[in-house]
């Protein structure tokens, strides 16, 4: 007999969560050197912490496939391959890697961890971003990092705090009314 590895409502949750990074990700605020600034990096963590690590991740890895089969899903209604693998291909690729962490210190139920899932999540996503960037446009790393994260970082932060006060109390209202897990 086989296990199941996902139950319907996991589907489901996987399908809504995927939907909210598609909505969250149309709102942009435009940015010189063409790194939009989205909702969608607050989309991303909060999926992790409500999907959980795997689900979460998974669930990011869905919508960087949709946008790379060509379902305009990116900022701006893009899509295709050459919006991954362009220069801001980097942050989007990492995604997945930032829903797996934050879901992984939601998971360990301590806030400790939550913020180092949070922060550490973001650093990966920052980190892999300007270096793709750096690669793709042959600029060095210091300027990469200027134009593709010190503009970000006081919004960024802001998304952290948010995510971290109040995914949680959102997710436990989720399971005491079992709508999740």
């Amino acid at each position: 007999m086989k296990t199941k590895i996902f139950s319907v409502k996991d589907l489901c949750m996987m399908a809504v969560f995927t939907a909210v990074i598609i909505v969250m990700a149309q709102i942009i605020i435009p940015m010189p050197y063409g790194v939009p600034m989205t909702l969608q990096t607050l989309a991303i963590p909060l999926t992790g912490i409500m999907l959980g690590s795997k689900k979460g991740a998974l669930t990011t890895v869905i919508y960087v496939l949709l946008g790379a089969v060509g379902v305009p899903v990116f900022a701006g209604f893009a899509g295709g391959p050459g919006v991954v693998f362009g220069p801001t291909g980097g942050f989007i690729m990492s995604f997945p890697v930032l829903a797996y962490l934050t879901g992984y210190g939601a998971e360990k139920d301590n806030k400790w961890w939550l913020w180092t899932g949070l922060i550490s999540g973001v650093i990966i996503n920052y980190l892999c971003g300007v270096i793709y960037f750096s690669f793709f446009t042959s600029n060095n790393l210091l300027t990469s990092f200027t134009v593709c994260v010190l503009v970000f970082i006081p919004t960024d932060i802001i998304k952290i705090i948010i995510t971290g006060l109040f995914s949680i109390k959102v997710r436990n209202l989720l399971f005491a009314g079992n709508m999740v897990k």
